[in-house]
């Protein structure tokens, strides 16, 4: 498979996991916390979810670097942009979340 296209799929994999947290009141999309239908997962679980989804996706990101060739190691400063960046990514689902108007 050619580089483009590894990078088009990091790019939505990061993009679908930073929102993946505010979207759901499931951890992970997957594990249900509570039963209660008027549960709302605090924001402090939704903030450790995207840490731990940037992490899933930097792993995976270097999975597929690894199949192309050669991986490159990297600095702090690659992490703390690739984090600000997964912070804008997130921000959609932020904003539809907590700032969006609720009507009725």
């Amino acid at each position: 498979m050619n580089v483009s296209l590894f990078s088009w799929i990091v790019i939505l994999l990061a993009a679908f996991a930073a929102n993946l947290p505010f979207f759901n009141q499931q951890l992970f999309g997957l594990v249900p916390l509570s039963k209660d239908a008027a549960y709302a997962k605090p924001i402090w679980i939704r903030l450790a979810e995207l840490v731990v989804l940037y992490f899933v996706v930097v792993l995976v990101a270097r999975f597929l670097e690894a199949g192309i060739g050669n991986v490159f190691s990297q600095g702090w400063e690659f992490y703390a942009i690739t984090g600000c960046l997964f912070l804008v990514l997130a921000y959609p689902g932020f904003v539809l979340r907590y700032l969006r108007k609720k009507h009725g």
